[in-house]
Order: C-alpha cells, then sequence, then structure tokens
C-alpha cells in the first residue's frame, strides 16, 4: 500500500502516541490511534474507557468515531495507527470498514486476533521500545485497571 514507508509509519505512529500519552494524562489507559488517508490524519482517538465510563471506547473505536462518517470508499484508503495491537471489537471495526493496512506499535503487552493479517487486512509491527514501555509503566501503576477490560 501506498505510503507504508518507514519514515511515514514512524511519523503517523508518534502522532498515535501522543493520543496515548493524551489519555493517561487524562487518567486513562494509554493507547492511542490515528487513521491516516492520502497522507493526513483525518480521525485521531485515546482509550476514553475510564474517561467516559464506556464499555467500548478503545483508540481505534475513538479514533473511527472522531473521524465521523466516511464513504466506503475513503476506508479503503486509510491506514489505521494503534499504538498496540488492535483486540477483537477493534478489529471487528477495521473489517467493517475494510481499512486494508493496520500499523501497530507493539503486540507483546496484548496481542488481538492478528490472524486476519494477510487475508483481510496488511498488519505491519513496528515493535517500538517505546510504545512496550508506555503500556509495561502504565501496567504496573495499574494492573487493576489493565486488568478490567482485556488485559486479563
Amino acid at each position: 500500500m501506498a505510503g507504508l514507508s518507514k519514515k511515514n509509519m514512524l511519523k503517523f505512529m508518534s502522532e498515535a502516541i501522543k493520543e496515548a500519552r493524551k489519555g493517561l494524562k487524562e487518567g486513562g489507559i494509554p493507547i492511542g490511534a490515528v487513521l491516516v488517508k492520502d497522507g493526513k490524519v483525518i480521525g485521531r482517538g485515546h482509550n476514553r474507557r475510564v474517561q467516559k465510563r464506556s464499555a467500548i471506547l478503545h483508540a481505534e473505536m475513538d479514533c473511527l468515531e472522531n473521524a465521523g462518517r466516511l464513504k466506503a470508499a475513503d476506508y479503503r484508503k486509510c491506514v489505521i495507527y494503534s499504538t498496540l495491537s488492535p483486540c477483537s471489537m477493534c478489529t471487528g471495526a477495521i473489517l467493517l470498514y475494510k481499512i486494508p493496512a493496520v500499523v501497530i506499535g507493539e503486540n507483546r503487552t496484548f496481542k488481538g486476533p492478528e490472524s486476519y493479517s494477510g487475508k483481510f487486512v496488511k498488519l505491519v509491527n513496528l515493535d517500538l521500545p517505546e510504545c512496550k514501555q508506555l503500556m509495561a509503566d502504565f501496567i504496573k501503576a495499574r494492573p487493576e485497571l489493565w486488568n478490567e477490560d482485556i488485559g486479563e
């Protein structure tokens, strides 16, 4: 897919990391996401389950919500960046909208249903130390919050 150069992936992942840090500052779980179309961020979000007392506002879901309503053809030109491997719910939304590529910061803390990679979407794992450290520090400080949802 066009635009998936290492330089571009790191650039847009840095935006997702900013979202994760924003969520952490708000007292939430530090996972961030951005939706990119034609080299431009068109949606951004972070895990806001705690902040909004929501069962579904994972970073990817928040990002898609904040991108607003798009045409099906627009989603097919997008790449979604997430600091952590998307869970089944978020993967379902990605598949539903036929977003062709997912770039993740890491999948050691949590590994979603990545078996879809290659079948439906292109998956790139940047395996970034910054993303792993952000989650490790959070889980050490707030294990009960991490384990409340997908952590355990």
